[in-house]
């Protein structure tokens, strides 16, 4: 079978690499089928809980169309059914790819589920290479590519302030690339432009001092907030902040107990993903008591003669034990 390319190609493969360029490539494949086949219908099925019927269903063409676009998450969790399934669906689609529905299949990379990708690659499958992202030089390569992405350029200076700020939280770093080109009209963007930024934007603080908390490194989260609130930065903001990130993390646990959908949830579908994996060890009622934590700092950020500094420290305090009494 003759080596399988990115453009003809009906069946992907997006596997590891960092999460967020992960989804991001899921999403420009998906985005470049549905410009290719504006007709065709977007399927998304998830294989922790799909069956190898419900693949079947959604390859096939139906009365709304005939050529699919099928979107499969989290395909280290399909059985042994299922796998066979696809592999079979990638085997005669990739012999005749005209009329063939497009299948985009995401693994998060790791062992499990290594047989199946082994499996459809050996089938015809291509296989997307995802960047992970963790030397440095792959992350200042990551900005430059953001802001080109934008038809924009950056000084190198700059890049690296970017990644030193924000370099470990993929998606977060891409937006702030976002931010500084819908805000700021500068090519190339400059390192005092940048710096302007994030010593102005509060949000970058706070969520530096969620992650912290999250992580249960209650010192440097308390140490963190004292330098930005003596930098400039208001309490009360960094308490939105917070009760943001929270809230996110509520949000994520809803749509994992199936209280809610993906879609009412209305969140970005990386932020909220990367809020799932920070939920472990939490509980409702842990998170119930940090959200009325916040809302009491807020309340004692807008009285006067109360210390709203002492009440951010009191929520990160909880927040690091994931609300449970000391």
């Amino acid at each position: 079978m003759p080596k399988p390319s990115a453009a003809t190609t009906p069946f992907h493969l997006v596997c590891g690499g960092d999460s967020y360029l992960n989804d991001q490539t899921v999403r420009d494949l998906k985005h470049e089928a549905q410009r290719r086949y504006p007709d065709a219908e977007t399927i998304e099925l998830d294989a922790a809980n799909a069956d190898h019927y419900a693949f079947d269903e959604a390859v096939s063409p139906s009365l709304l169309a005939d050529r699919a676009i099928v979107i499969v998450t989290n395909l280290q969790n399909a059985d042994e059914k299922l796998g066979d399934a696809m592999v079979s669906y990638c085997r005669q689609a990739c012999k005749e790819p005209a009329d063939a529905s497009i299948v985009i299949c995401q693994h998060e990379g790791g062992v499990k589920g290594k047989r199946l990708v082994e499996q459809l690659t050996k089938a015809g499958a291509y296989k997307d290479a995802v960047a992970d992202l963790k030397k440095p030089e792959a992350k200042l390569n990551f900005v430059m590519q953001c802001f080109e992405r934008r038809k924009r350029r950056v000084e190198p200076m700059a890049a690296q302030q970017l990644v030193a700020v924000l370099g470990d939280r993929t998606g977060e770093l891409a937006a702030m690339v976002g931010q500084l080109c819908f805000d700021f009209d500068d090519n190339p963007m400059t390192l005092d432009r940048v710096n302007q930024y994030l010593t102005s934007n509060p949000q970058v603080d706070g969520f530096r001092v969620a992650d912290l908390a999250l992580s249960g490194r209650t010192a440097d989260a308390i140490i963190a907030m004292r330098s930005s609130v003596e930098q400039g930065t208001a309490p009360i903001a960094l308490i939105g902040a917070l009760a943001m990130k929270l809230r996110t993390m509520a949000k994520a646990s809803a749509v994992r107990a199936g209280t809610i959908s993906t879609a009412e949830a209305k969140t970005n579908p990386w932020v909220l993903k990367n809020a799932t994996r920070q939920l472990s060890g939490w509980t409702s009622s842990g998170m119930s008591a940090c959200i009325q934590m916040l809302a009491w700092a807020d309340e004692q950020s807008k009285t006067n003669g109360s210390d709203p500094v002492y009440a951010l420290e009191r929520s990160i305090e909880l927040i690091s034990r994931k609300g449970r009494a000391a």
